[in-house]
């Protein structure tokens, strides 16, 4: 936001929508429509979200810069509470519907074990699902200390106060985007957990500043389904 100096990094399934809205409504570059026309969207075409580019952020280096993460368990899973679940992507899938020699028979109403066994499959049949799923540092970059501040989705409160601080305006910090369905890693199958062990693992790895590893070691059979002709 080039009015008050300010950068912000988005990253799916971290407070974005909510995030957005708030800038959107102190940017004077920023018409904001009438509440009736308001959706899911019109955030997200405000501020599309992009993936961290190194030399674009070099643009910004006398912004204020931040960025929102989030507990990677509970990241992860509300893609598949939201996106599967409330926006039916997978359902509207055109490559799980036609068929793909490449993909594995995927259900378009996976339960969460066959979604996440499967995850990796779903990502090839769904760019909304891989956007939403993918590690975040594709999102935010991978040197976390460029940020003046980097927020965890609890301190979004936090977000709200220093931004009414810097534009001297109130800023109110909305909930959007929440997920109609609660999903916990005690819902899932210990198979199911260890195939998307590796990816949860890393994401943690890289949050280590800001959370704390929940995953115990791995003990069962992977479920994950391989893709027609590969081994």
């Amino acid at each position: 936001m080039d009015a008050h100096k300010l950068a912000y990094m988005a990253l799916p399934k971290a407070g974005c929508s909510s995030v957005k809205e708030a800038l959107a409504r102190l940017d004077p570059a920023v018409t904001v429509p009438p509440d009736d026309k308001i959706t899911k969207l019109t955030w997200h075409e405000i501020y599309p979200t992009i993936r961290f580019r190194p030399h674009r952020f070099e643009q910004f280096t006398d912004y204020w810069r931040f960025c929102v993460v989030r507990d990677p368990v509970k990241r992860l899973l509300s893609c598949y509470t939201n996106r599967v679940l409330q926006f039916r992507d997978v359902w509207n899938s055109r490559k799980i519907r036609e068929g793909r020699d490449w993909l594995p028979d995927l259900s378009r109403d996976p339960d969460p074990d066959e979604f996440f066994c499967n995850l990796e499959a779903y990502r090839l049949a769904s760019s909304s699902i891989k956007h939403h799923s993918v590690g975040a540092w594709l999102f935010v970059g991978k040197n976390l200390d460029l940020y003046h501040r980097v927020y965890k989705t609890e301190e979004l409160g936090d977000l709200a106060w220093d931004l009414s601080l810097l534009t001297r305006q109130d800023v109110e910090m909305p909930r959007g985007n929440k997920s109609e369905q609660k999903l916990t890693l005690d819902d899932l199958k210990p198979a199911t957990i260890d195939v998307i062990r590796p990816f949860l693992e890393q994401e943690y790895e890289f949050l280590n500043r800001f959370y704390k590893n929940p995953l115990g070691p791995r003990i069962h059979d992977a479920c994950v389904t391989p893709l027609r002709g590969v081994s």
